[in-house]
Formats: structure tokens, C-alpha cells, sequence
């Protein structure tokens, strides 16, 4: 497929996991493949936290077999949250509604629409795999009492909107969008990444909380560094956080 640089699909109609099935595939891949799925019966994000995952919203992975280091492959995190956010404006028309909540959440008016979780094996081996998985609230989002107390309450795009976006659609938009910052990642590294995202950036300059295991700190988010950490200025310290949970 042209837009996507040659992007492979793979469909199915129901899967535990998109991510899961990326690494059971991933050894007949011969290149760059999208795995996408009707219904996830065993969807999950950050922390193995469930993903709820039902029929219309968007569950994908895209498995790459990147041969960069560890901490190097680790920032396609933010090509993904740029491309998720490329996407939206492009199926909707409303750049102003959609920011970029870090480490990799995508906010629609403030609330959850989108989140990324990136899964690796064999990273530096010679049998590398990266699964980039993305799930999007087209039409419906959880229950906010699901919602962990202090997080961002999620939302749907039909719900913020009105519009509604398949599935399929929003491939259409994504994939290439996706690849088009694969081509700068790879040309140019982080740098206009990291430009791009934090023009995007929700709550830059303002007072968040940053909860990393059992410790929680408040500061003003003052930027991203050079590899991706958090940058939080407390009453103490000026600290990079390269892991935390964000609350607002």
C-alpha cells in the first residue's frame, strides 16, 4: 500500500491481543504489518492493566523489527502519540480538540480517547520485535467509576464529536501518518519529535502530579528531555522522570 510505504494488513474478527498476536506473527512477517482486530477479548495497557475493547473502536498493533538500542526504540512511543494525533485532525477536522499527555495518552477535549503500549523482544538480538499497540475510543469508552481515582476520565470520539469513524477509516488515516514519522525518526532521531510532541503537549507549564510505585510528586511540567523523561520542577529539585503515572 502506497501510503504506508508498503505497510502490510492483517484483519481479524476477534483476537485475545493485538499485541500478543504481533509476537506470534511476527517471525513470518517479511516487513512493517499492521495487525488489527474487530474485538480484543484480552486487551491491556500500561502496567497489564485491561483495555477495555469492544466492537467499532479501533484495536491495533503495528510490529516493526527495529535494530536500534533499546532506549532508541523506546521513543517511537511519541511517533506513535504524533501519528494517533496526525490521524484525529485528519478524520475529524479539529486540530484544536486533540493534545498529547505524556508518556503516551491521547486526550480529546481533556478527556482519554487513546493509548499506546509498546511491548519488545529479542531487542539487539538478531531477531528483533516491536509491537506498537494503539487503541482509540472510536464510538464508546469506559465507565469513569472503572477509572482509577485522579486519572483523566475517558472519552469516545462519537461522544466528544459526533462523528463516526470506523475502524477501518481510521487505519486509513493512521498507518500512513505513522510511517511518514518512521521516515523523520529514522533520518533526523528525537529531536523534531520531540519539538513536534511538545507543541501538542497537554498541561506543559502547569502543575502536575507524577506517581512513580508508591511515591507521588508535584510539580510544573516543564518539558521533555533529549530522551523522552519527564522534566518535573518541584519546590526541591529539578527532576527527569523517565516512567510515571501523570495525574492532573
Amino acid at each position: 500500500m502506497s501510503g504506508d510505504r508498503g505497510a502490510g494488513r492483517i484483519s481479524l474478527p476477534e483476537i485475545d491481543s493485538t499485541n500478543a498476536e504481533g509476537f506470534r506473527r511476527a517471525a513470518s512477517l517479511s516487513g512493517p504489518t499492521w495487525i488489527v482486530a474487530g474485538l480484543q477479548t484480552a486487551g491491556r495497557g500500561r502496567r497489564a492493566r485491561p483495555w477495555t475493547s469492544p466492537l467499532g473502536n479501533f484495536h491495533g498493533t503495528l510490529v516493526l523489527k527495529p535494530t536500534e538500542p533499546p532506549e532508541t526504540v523506546a521513543l517511537r512511543s511519541f511517533a506513535a502519540a504524533l501519528a494517533l494525533r496526525d490521524a484525529l485532525v485528519e478524520v475529524t477536522g479539529l486540530p484544536q480538540s486533540f493534545a498529547l499527555k505524556w508518556p503516551n495518552d491521547v486526550l480529546c477535549n481533556g478527556g482519554k480517547l487513546a493509548g499506546i503500549l509498546l511491548e519488545s523482544q529479542g531487542l539487539g538480538s538478531p531477531d528483533p520485535v516491536l509491537c506498537i499497540g494503539i487503541g482509540v475510543n472510536l464510538i464508546a469508552a469506559p465507565d469513569a467509576a472503572q477509572v482509577e481515582a485522579g486519572a483523566v476520565p475517558p472519552v469516545s470520539l462519537l461522544q466528544e464529536t459526533g462523528l463516526r469513524i470506523t475502524p477501518t477509516a481510521f487505519l486509513d488515516a493512521l498507518a500512513p501518518a505513522y510511517a511518514r514519522w518512521e521516515v523523520v525518526f529514522a533520518a533526523q532521531g528525537f529531536a523534531p519529535l520531540r519539538t513536534a510532541w511538545l507543541d501538542h503537549a497537554a498541561r506543559l507549564g502547569e502543575v502536575i502530579r507524577a506517581r512513580t510505585g508508591s511515591e507521588t510528586r508535584e510539580g510544573v511540567f516543564e518539558t521533555i528531555d533529549t530522551q523522552g523523561n519527564l522534566i518535573l520542577r518541584t519546590a526541591h529539585a529539578r527532576l527527569a522522570i523517565p516512567a510515571a503515572e501523570v495525574f492532573f
